[in-house]
């Protein structure tokens, strides 16, 4: 069952220290709209009608876990989002959505749209507030040799990646590919693949993923392999 609830604007600065504070990139996300990711978690379990340790269960995640990220004391890694986000059958950008409605038009000023950090790196999603029926766009900043794993990943539709910043290689059926500021890529997403940020810096990239299927939710199955 997905959850319709409305999403209330929430503030931290919960996983600020997981990015170099140091970079240009993690100087424009601190002046953006940190999302309490723990409160987010609560609220679209609760809408959905499980308690702590039915989520527990369905997940396989330690409840205790679970009950430190709702509240605050530890910043989920993706890959625990990941598994949450899917339980859940929700997309997981509903967890660092500021407004989540059905807007017709969405405009965002620099450095002022919503974002969440997680433990390798930091998503900013451009398409919160309006339902989105195949596309999902995202800015994604990788820590330094962040990867998605060993398990190559697959869904529906197409994905695009656009590099903004640093070096990232995308694996995509058994090709390999280098992508500089400037480069992009677009393949179909039933090829297995998954990407790593080969810098000693953060990498930054637009990625647009569009599944077939509403319910496929590929940026699970993209973070946190």
């Amino acid at each position: 069952m997905k959850t319709s609830i409305p999403i209330p604007k929430a503030k931290t600065t919960q996983g600020r220290h997981d990015l170099n504070t140091t970079s240009p990139i993690a100087d424009a996300l601190n002046n953006g709209n940190d999302i309490d990711v723990g409160r987010r978690i609560r609220e679209v379990r609760m809408g959905n009608g499980y308690s702590i340790r039915a989520l527990a269960s369905l997940s396989k995640l330690n409840v205790n876990t679970l009950s430190l990220i709702e509240n605050g004391h530890t910043s989920p890694s993706v890959s625990t989002l990941q598994l949450i986000a899917q339980t859940l059958q929700v997309p997981l950008s509903v967890f660092f959505e500021s407004d989540h409605g059905n807007k017709k038009v969405v405009y965002q000023r620099e450095g002022k749209r919503p974002h969440a950090t997680f433990t390798h790196g930091t998503m900013e999603d451009l398409g919160a507030g309006m339902i989105r029926f195949g596309a999902e766009p995202l800015i994604v900043t990788l820590k330094p040799k962040a990867y998605s794993g060993k398990t190559p990943i697959v869904h529906t539709g197409r994905e695009f990646v656009y590099c903004l910043e640093g070096h990232i290689t995308y694996h995509v059926d058994d090709q390999t590919y280098q992508l500089s500021p400037g480069d992009s890529l677009l393949f179909e997403a039933y090829l297995p693949h998954h990407w790593h940020n080969e810098d000693e810096n953060a990498s930054r990239l637009l990625l647009v993923l569009c599944p077939m299927d509403e319910r496929d939710q590929p940026s699970e199955r993209h973070f946190g392999r």
